[in-house]
């Protein structure tokens, strides 16, 4: 995949103990390419938007294994939320997250995050609630730095991320933004074979 091959590309230096990690499902791909070039190891890390109910492509927080969860706090008082809707919203995305820990953490080892270099990679960001989530968690397994890598992004969603990690790599911040798949000329789903595939190294 071009994007991966590029992103790999304007990266920084990371050393040889490095780990790419995979959003999935659209970042395995692009990780793979990643990890490729920087001759790293390569990982998944799963992450759950919550979406607002009735509009579930817009995204009122998000969740990441190792139970972080983090909250867009003017989204959900924008669209109304009540808690008892929220907590429906994250029970259902927490059951959908250990379903596919289940699914792709079958037959791997765990990773060692503790003390790593650990890149973070999607195929895009949209409101960035994901990445954000999934930056905290791998913070909180020990990370030492934390780089994030995606091949495009708003550029507001860019700005809030280099608060937290310690390098943001994005190769294009379009305006106006509208969503990742219409900077792309192949954009399709993946399937659960296709991030399983994305994920075995040659």
């Amino acid at each position: 995949m071009d994007a991966g091959r590029r992103l790999g590309s304007a990266l920084p230096p990371v050393g040889r103990d490095a780990l790419v990690l995979a959003l999935p499902r659209g970042g395995a791909p692009v990780a793979r390419e990643v990890a490729t070039a920087l001759g790293a190891e390569l990982g998944l890390f799963l992450v759950r938007k919550l979406g607002v109910p009735g509009r579930e492509e817009l995204a009122m927080g998000a969740l990441a294994s190792g139970g972080v969860r983090i909250l867009n706090d003017e989204v959900i008082s924008y669209a109304g939320i009540t808690e008892a809707e929220l907590e429906r919203v994250t029970e259902a995305e927490q059951r959908e997250l250990e379903r596919r820990e289940r699914l792709y953490q079958v037959g791997r080892k765990p990773l060692r995050m503790s003390g790593r270099t650990v890149i973070l990679v999607d195929d895009g960001l949209a409101t960035g609630a994901t990445m954000r989530a999934a930056l905290r968690a791998v913070r909180s397994r020990g990370a030492g730095r934390v780089i994030v890598a995606v091949p495009v992004a708003p550029s507001e969603a860019v700005a809030q991320l280099k608060v937290e990690a310690d390098d943001v790599i994005c190769l294009e911040t379009p305006e106006p933004f509208v969503a990742v798949g219409r900077w792309y000329q192949r954009f399709g789903q993946l399937s659960h074979a296709d991030v399983v595939e994305a994920l075995t190294l040659d």
